[in-house]
């Protein structure tokens, strides 16, 4: 099967599909997911039998000049001359970087703006909330907040000749899989219209001002058709799109909302990476966190916490190395050994199923099977190290599950965005303090109780104590972040301060 005639060896893609990427990071998954599913909001997350997804994305050229590409406007804004002559001497300075002259647009540019001030006000309330707003990104690969549907992007590379293309580094089709995956949830196509709904009003105050400054919306001129997702049905999917649903349900505003959505998509993603490379080995131990709550005194679980994120760290090269020697079982290839040809017949079969023709323009025509297969992994191995093998130490720290917070060694050890997030999906109102470990560990494999943990324990990794003492400072922590209320020493309740239903 071709996945993609972009891919010259495919062995990740059969695991995971096309394609998880470790430097988009969630924000970026996120923002290009909302692109695709602008392009099909008539239909959104709605996924037809037979029928390919495809989707035409905004590029916003002017828009991004504006905000990323005009470094002189502040500097006009200060000088104490005329309005006339702050217009006239920006639009001289603009037009030497930008790709696109803002000539043309002037007129509209001042319609909208009273003054140059108020445009310069403007740019720099919208410029304020860009994600990575210190990054030294090239300013084609800068991006505001999603604040409606003008506001989206897609990430673009300019050439000497200011002709645009696109680019797959940060947006690499990690969104076009998420799509894929609420797509198939059970509750896609009501997530769908909650999405349009809420996120993609055009009357919205923000939107409306960022539309003063783009105008018409820019479109690329032709469509593409999403990546690639091999599994039709899975729970990390409906986990996924509950979380969203929840989400966007509680009573806060949708902006606020969209950094607990980005951290809990981020979360979900890493665990149907983990799980889907659990399930290639056929490990039969569950994809597990065991979080070290942080406090003044070193804990015992902090080395074990080690020993897992190392675990999990090693997973996926394991399942690429497994899915590839899964092969030598094969029918098919036992077929090809007892052909006429063998050398020939498993190249072939290499060939159809993987996408590869040739390694370092060595043909593979002559290698026995066993020398086929060993070539196969090694570059496998190779390509897989390069980008998807660092998703999950990537991925980690992005939304606050792993730290070298007091040790010089990575653990998962929850930030406190992490945890706001974790509280925000899971308790509607309040929910008893054992309960909720109970439910972050069923829904993400999060453990820090003795209860949730108790294979280690039963195992003698740990004793009980040091997993209750771990779950008592989480205790202490939610109940700073005032997400915890105690009725007695004993008994203490997780309460949701957003909840449509209020705490009970």
């Amino acid at each position: 099967m071709i996945i993609s005639k972009d891919i010259s060896f495919a062995v990740d893609e059969h695991i995971w599909g096309h394609r998880l990427y470790d430097e988009q990071l969630p924000h970026l998954t996120v923002l290009e997911f909302l692109n695709v599913l602008l392009s099909n909001s008539d239909a959104p997350l709605r996924e037809k039998s037979g029928e390919a997804i495809r989707y035409q994305p905004q590029h916003q050229t002017r828009l991004r000049n504006l905000l990323f590409n005009n470094p002189y406007i502040d500097l006009i804004r200060s000088e104490h001359i005329p309005d006339d002559a702050k217009w006239s001497r920006w639009l001289s300075l603009f037009n030497q970087d930008a790709t696109e002259p803002a000539d043309q647009h002037l007129p509209q540019l001042r319609r909208n703006f009273s003054t140059f001030d108020d445009f310069g006000r403007a740019i720099e309330l919208i410029r304020a909330s860009a994600f990575e707003g210190q990054s030294n990104k090239r300013w084609s690969s800068r991006f505001v907040f999603p604040f409606g549907p003008d506001a989206l992007y897609e990430d673009l590379r300019f050439d000497s000749k200011a002709n645009a293309s696109n680019d797959r580094r940060f947006f690499a089709r990690t969104g076009e899989l998420l799509y894929l995956m609420m797509s198939r949830a059970q509750r896609g196509a009501e997530l769908g219209s909650q999405i349009v709904t809420r996120l993609f009003a055009h009357d919205a105050p923000m939107n409306r001002l960022v539309k003063a400054l783009q105008g018409e919306p820019q479109k690329a001129s032709n469509s593409k058709e999403v990546g690639y997702l091999p599994h039709a049905h899975d729970a990390r999917f409906d986990q996924l799109c509950d979380d969203w649903l929840a989400i966007l349900n509680r009573d806060l505003p949708v902006y606020d909302g969209l950094d607990h959505l980005i951290t809990l998509t981020g979360l979900n993603l890493l665990l149907y990476f983990l799980e889907q490379g659990r399930r290639t080995v056929r490990d039969a131990e569950p994809v597990e966190f065991l979080c070290e709550i942080i406090s003044s005194q070193r804990t015992k679980i902090r080395s074990l916490s080690i020993a897992g994120y190392q675990h999990n760290q090693n997973l996926s090269q394991r399942a690429v190395l497994a899915y590839i020697e899964s092969l030598r079982s094969a029918p098919e290839w036992e077929k090809a050994l007892a052909s006429d040809d063998p050398s020939g017949a498993c190249a072939m079969l290499v060939k159809q199923k993987f996408q590869y023709e040739k390694d370092d323009d060595s043909s593979l025509d002559g290698l026995s099977g066993d020398q086929l297969l060993d070539r196969l992994a090694d570059r496998a191995r190779s390509r897989h190290e390069q980008h998807l093998g660092k998703l999950h130490g990537t991925w980690a720290r992005a939304i606050g599950l792993s730290s070298r917070r007091l040790t010089r060694r990575v653990r998962y050890a929850p930030s406190d965005r992490l945890l706001k997030a974790l509280v925000v999906a899971v308790v509607d109102g309040a929910m008893e303090f054992s309960e909720f470990l109970a439910e972050i560990h069923r829904r993400y494999g999060i453990v820090v109780g003795h209860a949730e943990g108790r294979r280690f324990v039963q195992s003698q990794q740990i004793d009980q104590e040091a997993l209750m003492n771990n779950a008592n400072n989480l205790e202490t922590r939610l109940l700073a972040l005032g997400l915890v209320r105690r009725l007695s020493d004993s008994c203490a309740f997780v309460e949701n301060p957003f909840s449509r239903r209020g705490a009970v």
